[in-house]
């Protein structure tokens, strides 16, 4: 009884309240970020991918690689890895991100359509974009997730954007590819544990991607 007074269902009632959105099956939650070559899809292309499961301790990821830098058709070399992650987000009932509204959806969204690949319809998946609970509960210097973890959680994960990893990746340097997936998947990992701190603070919300 305790337990069901203390959580929320995704209408904002306790789960006494609401008791029917607890005897459901869990949602299946997954902590979405991508690495790009630019801020802009028209320009950039995306060079990895990651989602952390909440279920699960394995980071589902993809990263483009020398092959498909050279052996794709030009402005393409992404299609592989945007073709993989269009076909796991369906895997999901609710992707979680950092800035994803702005950034990182409309990128992929672009992106998709840009290798002419099918992107999720609106209403497909919920998308709980963390940013805007962080904006809009606490009063930081900086809303980017490292400044968040780092006061919010007390450490934070994240390696720094070093302009060079980001240059050889576009030559399909290898050691360069690697760093890019780490700083990657270190970022959902963070997110993860920024979400599970903070989540309750904001409005229980659906939005779509």
């Amino acid at each position: 009884m305790v337990k069901l007074s203390n959580l929320r269902c995704e209408h904002g009632h306790t789960m006494l309240e609401h008791y029917s959105c607890y005897d459901q099956e869990p949602e299946r939650v997954g902590f979405l970020d991508i690495e790009s070559s630019n801020l802009d899809a028209d320009f950039g292309q995306m060079l990895s991918w990651c989602i952390k499961p909440s279920d699960s301790k394995v980071i589902e990821h993809g990263l483009i690689n020398k092959k498909d830098i050279f052996k794709s058709p030009a402005g393409h070399a992404d299609q592989r890895i945007v073709r993989d992650l269009i076909k796991t987000l369906p895997t999901y009932d609710k992707v979680v991100t950092w800035y994803g509204a702005r950034f990182d959806l409309p990128f992929i969204r672009t992106r998709a359509m840009t290798n002419r690949i099918e992107f999720p319809t609106y209403g497909s998946l919920v998308h709980k974009d963390l940013w805007f609970t962080c904006r809009g509960k606490f009063k930081l210097s900086s809303n980017r997730l490292e400044n968040a973890c780092r006061v919010l959680l007390g450490a934070t994960q994240k390696t720094k954007i070093d302009p060079k990893n980001w240059h050889g990746a576009l030559r399909g340097d290898a050691k360069s590819l690697a760093y890019i997936l780490d700083h990657n998947k270190k970022d959902v990992l963070d997110l993860e544990k920024l979400y599970n701190k903070i989540e309750s603070f904001g409005r229980p919300s659906n939005t779509s991607i």
